[in-house]
């Protein structure tokens, strides 16, 4: 009977959120109640509201529990398979939903859609992953496309693979970007490295290089920082050299 009380009483607080979302959105919700809401759908016959605290208590904010691993996750306690899938669903949906958004739209009138994309879909991560996006010549987004993973280099990130997709999309520009799990947005040698390689390749191709972006604990845009028009008069001296 205490079973049935209690199973009765959490459908009855889930039922008045729900009802709350449904009339007002998040306005006035608690980062709790947010999170009780989204492991709901994974246990909806258990009551979430103290995995829920658990899970903020543990790892701080809405975003980092958003972001945390799966294994991580279940670490918690109150928090099992699936809970924690309902969560790594939800995270996947919205990065496809932001990724779908920008499709077509003009990179220059989106800059700071294409910037939301990224650090959702790009913070927080353990490993550096370097991301691509095509565009076409009046700079309308065509897609985006992880194209590396891990350390990244010269070696690893394949230059020759990027323009072939970018000549698979008929694309007239990219822009390029990647995280760095540490959080610093400071671009290292490395990464200077790779951006000077692949503009040079891509001036050769034709295709513009737009930006880098660095996604840490924030965002970092090579051109707005310059880096972009230093590095075009680089390879511009450096093609202008053979001819």
């Amino acid at each position: 009977m205490d079973k049935e009380h209690w199973q009765k009483k959490g459908e009855g607080h889930r039922s008045r959120l729900r009802d709350r979302f449904l009339l007002n959105g998040l306005d006035g919700f608690a980062d709790s109640e947010v999170l009780e809401l989204l492991l709901s759908f994974g246990t909806p016959r258990t009551d979430c509201k103290e995995p829920a605290r658990n899970l903020l208590q543990k790892f701080g904010t809405f975003a980092k529990v958003i972001e945390a691993p799966l294994a991580s996750l279940q670490e918690v306690r109150g928090v099992g398979p699936k809970n924690g899938f309902a969560l790594h669903f939800i995270r996947a949906v919205a990065s496809y939903y932001l990724k779908e958004r920008l499709r077509g739209k003009r990179y220059l009138h989106s800059s700071q859609d294409v910037i939301d994309y990224l650090i959702h879909s790009l913070r927080g991560l353990k490993k550096e992953v370097f991301l691509v996006i095509y565009l076409d010549a009046s700079h309308a987004i065509i897609d985006s496309v992880i194209a590396a993973e891990g350390t990244l280099t010269v070696n690893t990130v394949y230059p020759r693979e990027i323009i072939k997709k970018a000549l698979d999309f008929h694309a007239a520009a990219l822009i390029i970007a990647h995280n760095h799990p540490s959080g610093s947005l400071q671009p290292s040698p490395q990464d200077m490295k790779l951006t000077r390689s692949l503009y040079l390749l891509c001036s050769s191709m034709q295709i513009q290089l737009l930006d880098h972006l660095v996604i840490g604990d924030g965002s970092y845009s090579y051109a707005d920082n310059g880096l972009i028009a230093d590095i075009r008069k680089e390879c511009s001296e450096i093609l202008s050299s053979f001819c």
